[in-house]
């Protein structure tokens, strides 16, 4: 019941993660990188849409994005809903394909970034922990309604802090290689 509940506990941090290096990927480093229009929506045909379903994102070199939508009706809802992000980006429409040129990130711009990452990385650790927080509530209802011994609820508490540790550790790693990443001319 406890090794149950503490692998619920590990898969639950797993996942907040791979969400915090998804989210992660969102934020542009000054390089091209297809992921950051993820969360770029369309209106096409009535519908809103990710841009990475209606066409392919390619980088033929590191400061340029490609886009080539598979029906070409929809490089102008595409050109328009780049416009509209925040991502700052101005795209070149040449009728067949856009283009993208990622200009270098000021040294400005690079600090904002960093705080938004360590706001994401924040994020992932205040997840954590509230994981944390709920498998440690269970194991004492658990040990309240005598289905386990006070000594494996203290045990599975220390278990599950042990776990927590682990996953905020790593999502400061991830989120310091992010820094160092974005920080890099």
């Amino acid at each position: 019941m406890v090794n149950e509940l503490k692998n619920r506990a590990q898969e639950k941090m797993e996942k907040a993660i791979q969400v915090l290096k998804k989210d992660l990927l969102t934020l542009r480093a000054g390089r091209a990188n297809p992921a950051i229009l993820d969360k770029v929506m369309v209106e096409y045909y009535g519908s809103e849409m990710p841009v990475n379903q209606m066409a392919n994102i390619s980088t033929p070199d590191p400061r340029t994005l490609l886009i080539q939508p598979w029906d070409k009706s929809a490089l102008g809802e595409i050109e328009r809903a780049i416009l509209k992000s925040e991502l700052g980006l101005t795209p070149n429409n040449d009728g067949n394909v856009i283009r993208i040129s990622i200009p270098p990130l000021t040294e400005q711009r690079r600090s904002e970034l960093v705080k938004v990452a360590r706001k994401m990385g924040e994020e992932a650790k205040i997840a954590i922990r509230n994981i944390r927080r709920d498998a440690n509530d269970e194991l004492k209802k658990l040990e309240k309604n005598g289905e386990i011994p006070e000594d494996m609820s203290r045990r599975g508490q220390d278990e599950i802090q042990k776990l927590t540790d682990r996953f905020i550790k790593e999502a400061d790693q991830v989120i310091s290689a992010k820094e160092k990443e974005i920080m890099e001319i």
